[in-house]
């Protein structure tokens, strides 16, 4: 009896925090690393389908780096990075495409219907949703097919949502030639976001949060604001990866959005621990 009462006592823990994003949509960025193991998959899948039965709105934005780098492999095509992306020419953008439109949208957009959902695959490409342009880098280098976000056209999400489906969005985007550009995903969840107008930002990867000495697991800072990020860049403290999750979560944040928080999607039920216990884990950015 005592375990059942546990029980009860978790779910009136979580019923303020259900009242208070019943009807809210949340954009959920699930990372190329933490996609690696199907069971933490199909757990990330079970927790966004708890979440839609009980009247929130989730996104789902995922990546694919992994998968790229070995299909990439696979074809005798070497992966080169400049400053944390892959420069993309027109093979390489080819195994991009297949890779996260192909394989790893159809799979999650499964997993997520086998889960309960009403699941949905787009990608930038669709009815225009993500518009993009040429990154252009400082100095000689030239990425190739890696794009910036130029726009977000939230209509075909909007649609998708009102009509109580579940949009997975793989991060692909075209200009206005109809050129597809490889664009980062975490960019990408916190455009969507933006456009959205969403409640919160969510990025699952395979790191604890954001570190105050990223040597040190321990050191996780559960709360800041976007100064203290902005400082923390500047003085090197947020680098590599981290770099554009925490500017996701700065464009997101500066143009509405209320909540951001980096996750380790690798954790049972992060998603949920997050968003409908007193504590919550990992790092929240907040304005």
């Amino acid at each position: 009896m005592e375990e059942f009462i546990k029980k009860a006592d978790i779910l009136i823990e979580a019923l303020p925090y259900m009242k208070e994003f019943s009807g809210k949509t949340i954009v959920v960025k699930y990372g190329g690393n933490a996609m690696v193991n199907p069971e933490i998959m199909a757990s990330v899948l079970d927790d966004i389908t708890l979440l839609k039965y009980i009247g929130v709105n989730p996104v789902v934005v995922h990546g694919g780096g992994p998968l790229i780098s070995q299909n990439l492999k696979r074809r005798g095509i070497e992966s080169e990075f400049h400053q944390g992306l892959r420069i993309t020419d027109k093979p390489t953008m080819e195994v991009v495409e297949e890779s996260l439109i192909g394989r790893i949208n159809t799979q999650i957009v499964s997993l997520a219907n086998l889960a309960g959902n009403k699941a949905v695959g787009l990608s930038g490409k669709d009815s225009n949703l993500i518009q993009a342009k040429k990154y252009e880098v400082n100095g000689k280098v030239d990425l190739g097919y890696v794009g910036e976000i130029d726009k977000v056209n939230p209509e075909i999400l909007e649609t998708v949502i009102d009509n109580s489906y579940l949009p997975i969005v793989a991060p692909v985007g075209v200009d206005k030639n109809g050129e597809s550009y490889n664009i980062n995903a975490d960019l990408v969840a916190g455009e969507i976001a933006a456009a959205l107008g969403a409640e919160k930002l969510i990025l699952l990867t395979n790191i604890e949060g954001i570190l105050s000495n990223p040597e040190d697991k321990s050191s996780l800072i559960s709360r800041l604001k976007v100064e203290e990020v902005k400082e923390m860049i500047d003085e090197k403290k947020i680098v590599g990866g981290m770099i554009p999750k925490v500017r996701s979560c700065i464009t997101a944040l500066e143009q509405g959005v209320k909540r951001t928080h980096i996750l380790d999607g690798r954790v049972d039920h992060a998603l949920l621990l997050e968003m409908f216990t007193d504590h919550g884990i990992g790092s929240m950015i907040s304005k």
